[in-house]
């Protein structure tokens, strides 16, 4: 049975958000993926669910893009990498470890390189990973889309944002409700 999204035992990440990655996806899903990832910065901060955020080799790729940048936490944790995975890099990983999570939500691009690698290695190291689907890009629609297929057989959890905020609030009693719900109109 697939487990639920739980806010007290979440971690938001999001992989490699940098403009001239950006430049190479497609419209629409470039711009959904953006407002869908601000949506869950803006919540995470609402629900104080902690944020890391890597950068591929940003020295050539250049810095995360503005509209997520802006909407980053400042306590948003941040890491640079040249490995595809996030787990190679070993700040990653002991941060990882030292928040005491066990749910890894998941956000960014390339679905089939960056994304992928992360996730099937966060998957073998024991986390429940959930792939929020409308958060994540690639430049091709059917590398996005063989991914996603790859890493639900893998044992992931492909979710929308919507069902990844309303599963951290559980209840339209919670105190934000109508704030989340006010970002999705």
């Amino acid at each position: 049975m697939a487990p639920l999204c739980r806010k007290e035992d979440s971690l938001l990440l999001c992989v490699d958000i940098q403009d001239r990655l950006l430049a190479a996806m497609v419209e629409p899903a470039r711009g959904r993926m953006l407002d869908n990832i601000e949506h869950l910065l803006q919540t995470t901060a609402l629900l104080d669910i902690p944020v890391f955020y890597t950068e591929q080799y940003p020295l050539g790729l250049g810095p995360t893009t503005e509209q997520v940048k802006n909407a980053m936490p400042p306590s948003a944790q941040y890491f640079d990498k040249t490995r595809f995975s996030c787990c190679s890099d070993k700040a990653f990983h002991e941060a990882l470890r030292d928040t005491h999570k066990r749910q890894v939500v998941i956000t960014g691009m390339e679905t089939h390189i960056c994304v992928l690698q992360t996730v099937l290695e966060l998957l073998d190291d024991g986390f429940e990973v959930f792939v929020v689907d409308d958060a994540v890009c690639s430049q091709r629609m059917a590398h996005w889309k063989s991914a996603l297929f790859r890493l639900r057989h893998a044992g992931a959890i492909v979710a929308p944002t919507e069902s990844i905020l309303f599963e951290w609030l559980r209840d339209s009693a919670d105190e934000h409700f109508k704030a989340v719900s006010a970002l999705l109109r």
